[in-house]
């Protein structure tokens, strides 16, 4: 069924580096979702494997010694939905990776694929962008931390060398404390779809709660990688949260929205024209920002 040339089973986290070493030619092998279908499509038959399923060390969710949020990239999307530290601190993760396609899948694929496959609508991608998270690599010179907007260097290609694995994702403290967040996915089917576009919004209010202190902006398929909106973010800080009837400020959620344009360069292919996508980078912007408002307190 799957032409597999040589599967070789990782032990430790420094056991899989040094068979890279020793196997340049083989893949990595998780989840499987992605891998093994393209096996079986011919893309890479008579590859080698070296699989990580073993490595219990790098599933789960914990607070760290920093009191970041530690990701292992062996958690699959149904236990990061399901993790009560995602649902106290980032529950728009969990909501996020629910999207992606059905119960089956998102019992065997995990969040590190996810993102070590590079491509631009992995629907985790724009939330940790939004949530400045940081990839933890270890390779045969150790670890090395990499934000993840340097993670991502083209379409389809990470900074990860051959070498090295994913060994967890963090999201600081200073990045989700106090922040409330909202992702969207468009697609053409309510399931079982790859994105159209995604924006993930989250915000940071004052002690008052009056004021934008922060606002940070991601998109997935708004460009060859997921990208911060640095724009958008600039043009909503320091802003009312309220407007003068109490409610969302919604100048403030437009402007931040328009300003989105300038920081995108989404591509025309058979799922949607550039125009569309430029609707939807404005038109998800203003609903993901408004209901990370709400979340944060303002009534709408």
């Amino acid at each position: 069924m799957y032409d597999i040339e040589e599967l070789y089973e990782a032990e430790s986290p420094a056991h899989a580096v040094e068979l890279l070493q020793e196997h340049p030619e083989a893949h990595i092998i998780a989840g499987g979702s992605d891998v093994l279908i393209e096996i079986r499509d011919g893309k890479l038959a008579g590859c080698s494997l070296v699989s990580l399923q073993k490595l219990d060390e790098l599933r789960g969710v914990r607070l760290d010694e920093h009191e970041a949020i530690r990701i292992g990239p062996l958690t699959s999307f149904s236990h990061i939905t399901a993790d009560p530290i995602i649902q106290k601190y980032i529950p728009v993760l969990g909501e996020a990776v629910d999207t992606i396609g059905g119960p089956q899948l998102r019992n065997i694929g995990t969040i590190g694929g996810n993102v070590c496959n590079g491509v631009t609508s992995a629907d985790s991608a724009s939330t940790l962008a939004a949530w400045e998270a940081v990839m933890e690599y270890l390779g045969p010179k150790g670890t090395r931390l990499v934000p993840i907007q340097e993670h991502y260097v083209s379409a389809g290609k990470t900074s990860l060398a051959h070498d090295e694995i994913l060994r967890a994702i963090l999201i600081p403290k200073e990045s989700y404390e106090n922040c409330y967040g909202n992702y969207i996915k468009y697609a053409m089917r309510n399931a079982l779809d790859i994105a159209t576009l995604g924006c993930s919004a989250n915000v940071r209010l004052s002690k008052d709660r009056k004021t934008i202190e922060r606002l940070r902006l991601a998109y997935g398929v708004a460009g060859p990688v997921p990208m911060r909106a640095p724009s958008a973010e600039a043009a909503a800080k320091g802003k009312s949260a309220l407007g003068r009837d109490g409610g969302v400020n919604e100048e403030a959620v437009n402007a931040a929205a328009k300003a989105a344009l300038s920081d995108v360069n989404p591509r025309t292919s058979w799922r949607a024209s550039r125009e569309f996508r430029l609707q939807l980078v404005e038109e998800l912007a203003k609903r993901t920002i408004r209901e990370s408002l709400r979340l944060s307190g303002v009534t709408l």
